[in-house]
């Protein structure tokens, strides 16, 4: 039977049915951090959005999309839905919730731009207080493209094979905070690279379409070695779960590792594609932007010397007379 430290760390646990579509719709739990996060997040950002609209200034819908439904949806379906019921029980399941909150979340938060909702929002005070924190040298280095993308690499190498992943087993509030963290870390890499806000750390496309590329064989490897290994993730809790009741449902652990592996695999090369698309997108955008901007320049300075040259053909004739 699964240990002390299990049942009183997640108790719902003891007892799920066999995995299926009802069962994940129907195991919804009101954890109180997601929660909490979720409302005040959308709360905020929503009030912002509302704050625009009451002073007559436009907010595009998508971003609003972005950050509420697609973002913040994500981030409360993967932590309070049925696939938070079974991310204790099943590795794969774990795995699939792991890639929402690393990869769809981040990008999601950062397409949403609430950054420059605040700003364009906040009374003057809290406006000055969000600037120094910007441009502060705590911001610069944690958002230092080659550092972000170290730490977001190595944190799921050092969260499935040192006691970080056992303990998250056996502690709701280390599980917790190991959701966070992957939100974090996920952020901190993809929020320079592809979000609208005006942060510190921003690099030419070509560099940021090197890094999101570079992500790629990372999540490869780490799934490969996953599929490889002799040893369980997590030590002894998936196997004692089979002593319990679910035992009747439950596949091997080393098959549902293996299974976790390729899904992480999959699942990364697939969002990483998907990165790799939105970042075109806006490089492509951008571009445009740049094109019209200068093609204005060059309009204005042709208008400019053509002005020029009538004032001196006018001065010209008029001396003449």
């Amino acid at each position: 039977m699964p240990g002390p430290s299990l049942i009183s760390a997640f108790p719902a646990v003891l007892d799920l049915p066999r995995p299926s579509f009802g069962a994940f719709l129907g195991e919804w739990s009101l954890a109180p951090l997601p929660l909490v996060l979720t409302v005040w997040a959308v709360g905020l950002y929503l009030l912002g959005v509302w704050t625009l609209r009451r002073r007559g200034d436009r907010w595009p819908v998508g971003r609003t999309l972005a950050f509420v439904v697609l973002g913040m949806g994500s981030f409360y379906v993967a932590t309070s839905s049925g696939l938070a019921a079974y991310d204790t029980v099943l590795l794969s399941v774990h795995m699939v919730q792991h890639m929402a909150l690393s990869m769809v979340v981040p990008l999601a938060l950062a397409l949403g731009a609430p950054v420059t909702l605040a700003l364009r929002t906040l009374p003057a005070a809290p406006r000055r207080w969000l600037l120094v924190v910007l441009h502060s040298r705590v911001a610069k280095v944690l958002s230092f493209p080659p550092l972000a993308f170290l730490l977001y690499v190595i944190s799921p190498w050092a969260l499935y094979f040192s006691g970080w992943y056992d303990a998250s087993l056996s502690s709701a509030y280390v599980h917790e905070m190991m959701h966070v963290h992957l939100v974090l870390v996920g952020t901190l890499f993809f929020w320079p690279l592809m979000g609208v806000d005006p942060l510190p750390g921003r690099v030419g496309y070509p560099f940021r379409v090197l890094l999101t590329v570079l992500t790629l064989p990372f999540h490869a490897f780490l799934g490969v070695t996953i599929m490889g290994q002799d040893t369980l993730l997590g030590g002894d809790h998936y196997p004692a779960l089979s002593n319990g009741p679910m035992g009747s449902w439950l596949p091997d652990p080393a098959a549902d590792q293996e299974l976790a592996g390729g899904i992480l695999w999959g699942a990364g090369d697939l969002v990483g594609i998907v990165f790799f698309a939105v970042l075109f997108t806006q490089w492509v955008r951008s571009s445009m932007k740049e094109a019209k901007r200068e093609d204005r320049r060059l309009d204005l300075e042709e208008a400019r010397a053509a002005r020029a040259g009538r004032l001196g053909r006018d001065a010209a004739a008029t001396r003449e007379r």
